[in-house]
């Protein structure tokens, strides 16, 4: 039995946006999860917080060879004290009408038995009982984890104060998961971005990620993937160190938040589906594996229930669509992240970028090229971030002179690698281009100095909404970059927390013209369209046989996704009739419209096979 409050959670979204929101909703018992990539930003959240709690506070300066992990390392556990202060300080309130103990039980979800028991509580006429009843609500509360967020991709080698290569163990992505590791907390750390076996490696070091002698671990494994296939092959390799994965987080490859990891034309209905039917016989086989390791080893197994959870996440924005994913899939919970960044109380951003957000509309939102990685970013028109970089290149200063270093990975220009969004890179990009300039045409030479300037310094854009909030001084300029996803185009207004919560299991609507908003699933249906259109203009100059096969495949998976929401839109909806009509109507359109690309693209895109 989940001892969760909650049957949904907030993301990581970058850096920053939720870098403290265990401390704005971890006392509700609401769980969020916390970027670790940033030790400079996790520092000066801890000094913020220090002073504001008035706790002891000394600075771990970079002098220190292992600053990075014990920054975050101290960082994790003044959050962890101050929550534990601040939901026993919770748990003594009087249930009166505005207290936060009675906002705790009023947005739990109707299914909670904890919830239940709060009403027959408030309906208990003899005071002498409903005190005890009190009481025992009182001891039953659970409070939100502090969860951590790696993004396996971002592990950046280090050098000592005199240019010598540290060990691997001083990695940016290893140094987190230390920081992490060596902690109080008893909580999960989410892989995301891809498979890094050194790190993954890494967690054997550490024993707080084997059971204990009960069964229980105390600091879980989640990975955050696109489909079965990566979790099957993560999870395997995971079990046979004898580490078990407590969680798999399936996201929308394009509806969502920050860096957009596109699958080959694998649609978030299918994979859900695929796991529905296989994630027993998978869970099963992968607990077997892992204490047959664990006992080869002499360590502790895994309880006869170990925790075995499927999550999922991107783009979902109702409470109809929340609860067809638990009713139909099965899923264990759900994450809302993009809604939230309308929500002070549980997200750090300043309040222009929050305005925009308020104000975007669907042509707002946009898979960007922003990223230094080479990722498509999900993104809004005109941040601060944006404005910046356009007019630092317009005055030949193009770029950041980037110093936080996280995302460098070019090595075009130097030995050691430097970031695409680093002034240093960028400038010598433009004088290769401007010494071409007369060979090229203007659109090209134009496409191509836009695809260079485009680039953001995100290690500190992403970061900067925490020090204007929280009006903490800065030697750079802050301009915030926002990585909201497409969602964010359908909520129009600055909400409650209670007002969200109430949202998500549908006793309120916060979505004021739901006509104009799409399904989740039709949603991201469109942006695989535009993604794939993308991705055949690309080959079109120079066509290999070798990607246009692999354009056709990415076609075929489409129009097999499209032939699977067909056959589930009966079940899909339970409700209004029209609203049933509208998705098959979709589902026709973009059948068209994909049929109309192949036939476009006939140069490079064969005809689809007919499915019967």
């Amino acid at each position: 039995m989940s001892t969760l409050a909650h049957t949904f959670h907030i993301p990581v979204m970058g850096t920053a946006f939720t870098i403290d929101s265990p401390l704005k909703v971890g006392k509700y018992g609401i769980s969020s999860v916390v970027s670790i990539g940033d030790d400079e930003l996790c520092e000066v959240m801890r000094e913020h917080y220090a002073k504001q709690y008035q706790v002891p506070f000394e600075s771990i300066d970079k002098s220190d060879t292992d600053y990075r992990a014990k920054r975050i390392t101290a960082y994790l556990n003044l959050m962890q004290d101050i929550l534990n202060q601040q939901f026993e300080e919770l748990k003594k309130l009087p249930f009166e009408p505005d207290s936060d103990i009675t906002k705790y039980f009023e947005m739990l979800p109707e299914t909670s038995g904890l919830k239940q028991r709060y009403y027959s509580m408030l309906n208990e006429s003899d005071l002498i009982k409903q005190t005890s009843m009190q009481q025992d609500l009182r001891q039953d509360m659970v409070c939100g984890d502090i969860d951590v967020n790696i993004m396996t991709k971002l592990d950046r080698d280090n050098i000592d104060k005199d240019n010598n290569p540290l060990p691997h163990g001083f990695s940016d992505a290893l140094s987190a998961l230390r920081g992490f590791a060596n902690s109080k907390l008893s909580s999960s750390i989410v892989f995301s971005a891809g498979f890094n076996r050194r790190l993954y490696a890494y967690c054997e070091e550490f024993s707080d990620f084997f059971p204990d002698a009960f069964g229980k671990i105390k600091k879980k494994i989640v990975l955050k993937v696109s489909d079965f296939r990566s979790c099957l092959i993560q999870g395997k390799f995971l079990a046979k160190k004898g580490l078990w994965v407590s969680e798999y987080r399936i996201e929308s490859g394009l509806n969502c938040g920050g860096h957009a990891f596109a699958t080959d034309g694998f649609l978030l209905g299918p994979i859900l589906e695929e796991f529905k039917q296989k994630k027993d016989s998978f869970f099963a086989d992968l607990a077997t594996l892992t204490n047959s390791v664990l006992e080869t080893g002499s360590k502790f197994l895994l309880g006869d229930k170990p925790d075995a959870k499927v999550t999922v996440q991107g783009g979902i924005g109702t409470n109809q669509e929340d609860k067809f994913l638990f009713d139909y899939y099965n899923v264990d919970g759900t994450g809302w992240a993009t809604p939230f960044l309308l929500v002070p109380e549980a997200t750090v951003l300043d309040d222009h970028t929050r305005q925009q957000l308020i104000e975007a509309e669907e042509k707002d939102t946009y898979t960007s090229g922003i990223s230094p990685l080479g990722v498509p970013f999900n993104a809004i028109q005109n941040t601060a971030s944006e404005i910046q970089k356009f007019e630092k290149a317009e005055t030949k200063r193009p770029g950041s002179p980037c110093p936080k270093g996280y995302l460098i990975s070019n090595t075009t220009y130097s030995k050691r690698p430097v970031c695409t969004a680093s002034t240093f890179f960028q400038k010598r990009e433009l004088e290769q281009l401007n010494s071409q300039k007369e060979s090229i045409s203007e659109e090209e030479y134009n496409n191509r100095r836009f695809k260079i300037i485009d680039k953001a310094c995100l290690c500190e854009d992403l970061a900067a909404s925490a020090l204007i909030v929280n009006d903490i001084q800065n030697k750079r300029p802050l301009n915030t970059a926002i990585c909201a996803g497409p969602n964010v185009a359908y909520f129009t207004k600055i909400s409650s927390l209670k007002e969200m919560v109430s949202h998500i299991y549908g006793r309120i609507n916060l979505i004021k013209k739901p006509d104009l908003r799409p399904n989740m699933f039709i949603k991201e249906l469109k942006l695989y369209l535009t993604h794939f259109e993308k991705e055949v203009q690309s080959i079109l100059s120079n066509p290999t046989e070798k990607q246009c096969k692999s354009l056709q495949a990415f076609r075929d998976n489409l129009f097999d996704g499209i032939h699977y929401y067909q056959s589930l839109v009966p079940q899909m909806v339970q409700h209004a009739v029209e609203f049933t009509d509208q998705l098959k109507q979709d589902l026709t359109t973009l059948t068209a419209d994909l049929d109309a690309l192949t036939e476009k693209y006939s140069i490079v895109l064969k005809p689809a096979k007919v499915i019967a």
